[in-house]
Parts: C-alpha cells; sequence; structure tokens
C-alpha cells in the first residue's frame, strides 16, 4: 500500500472517530476517495454535481446502507457485499449494477441498466420489476426468483442456477442445451420475455471443476 493510500485510510480511520472535521476531509486529494466517504458517512454534504458520476462507482464491501436520491452513474455500480437494502426510485445506471451477496429485496420500478450486466445473485429478492430491460446479462443464481416479469429484455444471458424457476424447469424436463425449447417456454409462461443469447438452468460443465 502506498503512502498516499495509507494516508487517506488513516484519514478515514479519523474522520470515523469523529477526530477529523469537514474541513480536513476536503484536504483529501483523491476526488474518488473524496466522495464515497462524503457519500458514505456525509451524505448530506453531497452536491448536485457529485451525484453525477461520470465514470464507474465502487462502493463494494464498504458499510455503506442507502444511496442519495437522483444519483446518476454513467459506467458501472458496485454495490456487491454491502448491507444497502433499497435503490432510490430515481437510479440510473449507464454500465452494469452488482448487487450480490446484499439484502436487497426489491428494484425500482423504473429501474434501467444500460449498458452492463444485473447482478442480484445471492440476495432474498422474489421478483423483478415489470419491463426490466438489462443491456449485459441478468443474474439471478441463488435467489428465490419463481417467475420472471412480462416484458423482461436481457442483451445478454440470463442466469437462473439454484433458483425455484430452474428447479422447477428442470423437473419438467427442460436443459439448458435446448435453448429454443427453453426461450419458447419462458415466453409461454411470462409475456414479452426475450434472452438474446444463452439461459443457464445449471452451472455450465466447463465450471464444474472449479466447484
Amino acid at each position: 500500500m502506498n503512502k498516499q493510500i495509507l494516508s487517506e485510510e488513516f484519514r478515514r480511520m479519523q474522520k470515523l472517530a469523529g477526530l477529523i472535521d469537514e474541513s480536513q476531509l476536503n484536504e483529501i486529494d483523491d476526488l474518488e476517495a473524496k466522495f464515497k466517504l462524503k457519500l458514505i458517512h456525509a451524505p448530506e454534504s453531497l452536491t448536485k454535481e457529485d451525484l453525477n458520476v461520470k465514470g464507474n462507482l465502487d462502493l463494494s464491501d464498504t458499510p455503506i446502507q442507502s444511496l442519495p436520491d437522483s444519483l446518476k452513474v454513467r459506467g458501472n455500480l458496485h454495490l456487491n457485499n454491502t448491507l444497502i437494502q433499497s435503490l432510490p426510485d430515481d437510479l440510473k445506471v449507464g454500465g452494469g449494477l452488482n448487487l450480490n451477496n446484499t439484502p436487497i429485496q426489491s428494484l425500482p420500478n423504473d429501474l434501467k441498466v444500460g449498458g452492463g450486466s444485473l447482478i442480484v445473485s445471492y440476495t432474498p429478492i422474489q421478483s423483478l420489476p415489470k419491463g426490466l430491460k438489462v443491456g449485459g446479462s441478468l443474474n439471478l443464481n441463488s435467489t428465490q426468483i419463481q417467475s420472471l416479469p412480462n416484458g423482461l429484455k436481457v442483451r445478454g444471458s440470463l442466469y437462473l442456477i439454484n433458483t425455484p424457476l430452474s428447479k422447477e424447469l428442470i423437473k419438467k424436463g427442460y436443459t439448458q442445451k435446448e435453448q429454443e425449447k427453453l426461450k419458447e417456454e419462458l415466453k409461454k409462461r411470462f409475456p414479452g420475455v426475450e434472452v438474446e443469447r444463452k439461459i443457464y438452468l445449471t452451472i455450465p460443465e466447463k465450471f464444474l471443476h472449479l466447484i
């Protein structure tokens, strides 16, 4: 860890302990580190300009529990391994959204994930908003998903591994080797559902050796 990172980490710990005031916080040179500190520990100090993130925003493995209204992230938003429970209704994400291993239970009705994947694996989520559009893949592995919303559009692959829905489909004889039959069944059950690439019900054989 270089000197600058150590210095910023030291100041962060001082802030948490109440030993650093706002003016000292503003002296931190790293704009990304400064923004994260404000977002997590002093959200009331965020400006309109702060809430328009031009690149990626990685908040994974941080103590954040909520996001401010009007947040716009043009790149990817990483919230995996946090305690986030909900997202603001007007959240906009231009890239991918990673919510893996969080207590999130629902997604905003108007959520659109532009050019990346939506990952909600290992969460207690049970349903998705109607008309959800995902620019990349949709990962629902190890959730309690039993159905898909009408009008769901996924430009990448759909991962349903270890879900009630995949177990039901497998029990009825569907396999991911017969993609056309599988896609037709999902369209029949859930009107308007479109998956451009593959649907996964089980772990692909090429990855079994990693288990």
